[in-house]
């Protein structure tokens, strides 16, 4: 990939792998032990996982809203955000159901949590948004492998990400509603953050920053609401790198993964779009898979570190 010439990907190279047809497709996360992808429908409540080996399709219908998730470091259990906190769900159990493990005092009544995601150390970080996406009542949480959840900032409309430099020492935040980007310096010992600052925001009909991930080089990849694309950003300036074209208008969250960490994972959203839309995009809410080859290679996601045990 070289400056100055940025790559672009469309048409037949992007493959619908699973028309869904979500409402809210969200939290895409790779598992190294399944060799599957983790998804989600928020509005729809379902919990979605795909094999590409076999191209088998699972789902679990959930009885509440699960906006993000990431697999245990012990046991097959995954620790999953839900309208109003953090909850576990074991897949494998047969009639299983959410057990919530925290709910922050903190949170009014018309919020809900959204995206989130562990950091190299396991701590999982959860964000929060107006349900209506109008005020700056959100988030951001950090939620540690002992059951501990600490509100480390405020101010969010919508909290989406985040993702982390390749060295770990810089955490990237976005606050979609208010097209912004964040940049934290993060200690990677601790998890404290501090220094935050505006990063980047989009330009006029580019749509609004959503889900996003790092690659291997520390490229981030970040998926345009209202944008039809994915976009690759250098992780100093922004500068786009390249674009991954989808034939859907509200594109959410990816997360590399496949055998060999070359595979970028898409997941799209249905709600917000017009009737008349929807017939012009009927692939709205699918899954979809991009094959990079030598163009990128991810980084494989952190297991939560604890078992995410119920509180006693």
């Amino acid at each position: 990939m070289q400056a100055g010439t940025p790559f672009e990907i469309a048409g037949s190279a992007v493959r619908c792998v699973w028309p869904a047809a979500a409402q809210l497709g969200e939290g895409t996360w790779w598992s190294q032990r399944r060799q599957a992808l983790w998804w989600l429908d928020i509005l729809g409540q379902q919990l979605m996982l795909y094999t590409p080996a076999t191209g088998a399709w699972r789902s679990w219908p959930m009885d509440d809203m699960v906006s993000a998730v990431a697999e245990c470091a012990e046991g097959g259990a995954l620790l999953v955000t839900v309208r109003r906190g953090y909850a576990r769900f074991e897949p494998d159990v047969p009639g299983a159901r959410l057990v919530m493990l925290h709910t922050p005092a903190s949170e009014p009544a018309s919020n809900r949590f959204n995206d989130g995601k562990c950091d190299a150390a396991g701590r999982f970080w959860g964000g929060s948004m107006d349900f209506d996406c109008e005020r700056p009542t959100g988030a951001l949480y950090r939620y540690g492998p002992a059951g501990d959840c600490t509100r480390v900032d405020e101010g969010y409309t919508v909290v989406n990400g985040p993702t982390w430099s390749a060295d770990g020492r810089r955490m990237y935040v976005n606050n979609t509603a208010r097209n912004r980007i964040h940049l934290y310096d993060f200690d990677p010992a601790t998890g404290d953050i501090s220094g935050k600052r505006s990063w980047l925001r989009f330009e006029p009909g580019e749509g609004l920053p959503d889900g996003m991930t790092t690659d291997a080089q520390g490229r981030l990849w970040i998926a345009h609401w209202g944008g039809s694309c994915v976009s690759c950003r250098d992780p100093e300036t922004g500068q786009v790198l390249g674009r991954i074209r989808l034939p859907t208008q509200h594109v959410t969250d990816c997360a590399f993964g496949g055998p060999s960490l070359e595979t970028l994972f898409i997941s799209t959203a249905r709600t917000g779009l017009t009737e008349a839309e929807l017939r012009a995009q009927p692939l709205a809410g699918a899954l979809f898979q991009v094959d990079l080859g030598g163009l990128a290679r991810g980084v494989a996601p952190t297991y939560f570190a604890g078992a995410a045990h119920a509180p006693a």
